[in-house]
């Protein structure tokens, strides 16, 4: 373990081996912090906040700090956060409030870039990447494997699904469907994001059979609740689609709409 001589860290926190604390960082009281993990400098780590195995934060991040919300009044709400995950510099993550679930939560293998914020009783999965700056209002759900562009804001209780790609200055006001591409503001979808899904390992037959549900579901001319009834016959062997499908049944927000016919493979984000 190395802390650095100007680093300040409550006598009650908890630091695993090999934990690195480097100049003018602050630890809290309550705070765990996992094997292997690196805070740089300038690095705030306060509230009941839990911090993985093996994660490297950046110079001025700020984990666990009091929720942005005028119906918190200091309740012991917290922040997890899971193994190998890096956060650059200036990234904040708020703990929940006892009124949402009392937890925000990151999962492992995730980068955020620098500026990104994560608002109170977020849950972001794993292997997410958020590029510079991309904001999450409160309660949003993001799926393992989504990229989040640049100067992205998120509506609070919007779910963004598994393997979805969001375009940079894009406004997300609706929930964007698992394995699809959504940019604009007010955000529309832009069919399926087939280069993240070949990066991701799926088979061109997963991908052709995402896509042929992508038409049933957005280019019809029914109303989505027709058309998912539709797609859950139509795909009923595909565990990919009824995923999606699923996801589109529990949407409170409603989803994003396509955009024009005729765009879903031109937009380039």
């Amino acid at each position: 373990m190395s802390i650095h001589s100007t680093a300040i860290v409550h006598p009650k926190a908890e630091l695993d081996k090999d934990v690195t604390i480097g100049p003018y960082c602050m630890v809290g009281e309550h705070v765990k912090i996992g094997r292997g993990t690196e805070l740089m400098s300038h690095v705030c780590i306060e509230g009941w906040t839990e911090i993985g195995h093996r994660c490297k934060f950046f110079p001025f991040v700020s984990i666990g700090t009091p929720p942005q919300h005028l119906q918190y009044h200091d309740e012991p709400t917290k922040v997890v956060i899971g193994d190998e995950n890096i956060l650059r510099e200036y990234v904040t993550v708020n703990r929940g409030t006892a009124f949402g679930g009392g937890v925000t939560t990151l999962g492992k293998h995730n980068f955020l870039m620098a500026y990104v914020h994560i608002a109170h009783d977020c849950h972001v999965g794993d292997s997410v990447v958020m590029a510079n700056a991309a904001t999450l209002a409160g309660h949003i759900h993001i799926g393992s494997y989504a990229v989040i562009g640049g100067l992205v804001g998120v509506h609070q209780y919007v779910r963004i699904g598994d393997y979805a790609m969001i375009g940079g200055c894009s406004a997300v006001a609706r929930d964007v469907p698992p394995y699809m591409r959504a940019a604009g503001n007010r955000s529309k979808l832009y069919g399926l994001n087939a280069i993240g899904l070949r990066r991701g390992g799926f088979s061109a037959a997963r991908i052709r059979v995402l896509k042929q549900a992508y038409q049933v579901l957005f280019r019809k001319g029914q109303r989505l609740a027709e058309a998912t009834k539709l797609a859950r016959h139509q795909f009923q062997d595909s565990q990919d689609v009824l995923m999606m499908l699923t996801f589109l049944e529990a949407s409170t927000r409603g989803v994003c709409r396509p955009a024009r016919k005729g765009q879903d493979d031109q937009e380039e984000f």
